[in-house]
């Protein structure tokens, strides 16, 4: 999967924006693969390189959806955990859009009936119940939900605990419809908040 900011989607759709950059350690994409958008449907990778930061045009900042160059330089020293300099390296994606036929529904079902309400309940307290760290599932849905697009490292410190597991640990949330990725941080999906007000309802009226 390839994620991007809502902001670029029509970019990436309309052909506007056929460039990106990423401060990856190692290459993520292959040229010729596929990889879903969330939630615009599929992109194609038609060129990797890795490549110093200052040798980035106008025009790459104006493919890559910025309208210059100090704007983007800007928008990787916002993501980098290290100072941003022209000899730093990123990685050059060339890609396209190729279509919406792998499109992701952006949530899936949010009218959810009370034995969907249960079985995601019981699917929950599973997690918990087996979890090393003791009970996680609610504490972190609440707070991805107070914290949206915040990073996985900030987000696992609050609680304590290391980023990798944290971040294999909302993965799990993700397969169950109840949290979305994005290229900083996460959000708690439609159907996650549908969940938690349902679950919290109940639990009112009992």
């Amino acid at each position: 999967m390839l994620l991007f900011q809502s902001r670029f989607h029509e970019g990436l759709k309309n052909g506007t924006i056929t460039l990106t950059f990423r401060l990856w350690n190692t290459p993520r994409v292959r040229p010729g693969s596929r990889y879903r958008c969330h939630p615009i449907g599929v992109l194609e990778v038609d060129a990797v390189e890795r490549i110093a930061i200052g040798t980035i045009s106008q025009e790459d900042a104006r493919r890559s959806g910025f309208s210059s160059r100090v704007e983007l330089f800007d928008y990787l020293s916002g993501l980098s955990k290290t100072q941003v300099t022209p000899d730093s390296e990123v990685y050059r994606v060339r890609l396209h859009y190729g279509g919406d036929g792998d499109r992701v529904p952006l949530a899936l079902e949010t009218n959810l009936s009370p034995e969907e309400v249960a079985a995601i309940a019981g699917r929950l307290g599973k997690m918990d119940a087996t979890s090393a760290t003791g009970p996680w599932t609610r504490q972190s849905l609440s707070l991805i939900e107070s914290n949206p697009r915040v990073a996985a490292s900030k987000l696992a410190k609050i609680l304590g605990r290391e980023t990798a597991p944290f971040k294999a640990d909302v993965v799990k949330l993700k397969k169950l419809g109840l949290t979305q990725s994005f290229e900083v941080g996460y959000e708690v999906s439609p159907r996650g908040r549908a969940f938690l007000e349902l679950e919290k309802a109940n639990t009112a009226t009992q």
